[in-house]
């Protein structure tokens, strides 16, 4: 399962609802790259194909790929805002390190 906190889902619906995204979900995915491996990649999708699996998290429906699913079973999404920006972070129970910046992982 693959949930987003209260924050997190506040800011989906803002960003849903200021860019005209009603109806889309929010696709995850983890692609090759980074400083560590893998990277997130987080998206607004409308298409859901038969290898996704959907989770609901606070009304918002979240599109996972069976690949991505490895990599991502259990994460907790958030939304920051700190000194050094704002954005979304992954807190990852596969991942065994993480880069600097957040947006990238190992597992």
């Amino acid at each position: 399962m693959i949930t987003l906190t209260e924050k997190a889902s506040e800011k989906v619906k803002e960003i849903q609802s200021a860019e005209g995204l009603h109806g889309q979900g929010l696709r995850l995915r983890v692609i090759g790259g980074g400083c560590s491996g893998f990277t997130y990649d987080l998206f607004f999708d409308d298409e859901v194909t038969d290898m996704d699996e959907t989770f609901d998290s606070s009304g918002i429906p979240l599109y996972v790929d069976q690949m991505s699913l490895t990599y991502l079973s259990g994460t907790e999404i958030d939304y920051v805002e700190g000194l050094y920006g704002a954005g979304f972070k992954f807190n990852n129970p596969v991942a065994k390190s993480t880069c600097g910046c957040g947006s990238s992982f190992s597992a």
